[in-house]
């Protein structure tokens, strides 16, 4: 017989790997920072460009998704999940390499949605992508 059960996710509350979910495990996310008024993470170009080696726009995107649900969870509280329902990115410049930093922080915390300003720069501080994330807020089902 095989358990079909999904894991209940970790509650965001410390920089501990599970918190980040598997796919920006393997895109070298890591969570510095931790609060539903600011959350930091990092994450290295390497591995995460496209076929003319720069930044892969949609890393970027996972990168400002990952950083704003994770202060969208934290906001939300103990028994409750933030869903990504919209998400925008502008890139302003390219990346060839190094590390980009991500920093997400409110531009709205509500009882049922939460959306944050992402703003992601490269090693020297200069902004490389900008992005806006809002998520819904929901009680954590049984089976999360």
């Amino acid at each position: 017989m095989t358990d079909n059960t999904t894991p209940s996710p970790p509650t965001p509350t410390t920089t501990d790997d599970r918190a980040r979910g598997a796919l920006a495990s393997r895109m070298g996310i890591h969570l510095q920072e931790l609060s539903a008024e600011r959350t930091v993470a990092t994450m290295p170009v390497e591995g995460n460009t496209q076929p003319y080696g720069l930044l892969h726009g949609g890393a970027s995107a996972a990168l400002a998704e990952t950083v704003g649900s994770v202060a969208a969870a934290l906001h939300a509280g103990e028994g409750r999940i933030a869903v990504g329902v919209d998400l925008s990115a502008t890139h302003h410049r390219p990346v060839r390499e190094g590390v980009v930093t991500a920093v997400a922080t409110p531009l709205s915390l509500g009882r049922t949605v939460a959306s944050y300003d992402i703003s992601i720069t490269d090693d020297r501080g200069r902004r490389v992508c900008t992005a806006r994330l809002t998520c819904a807020l929901r009680d954590r089902p049984d089976t999360a």
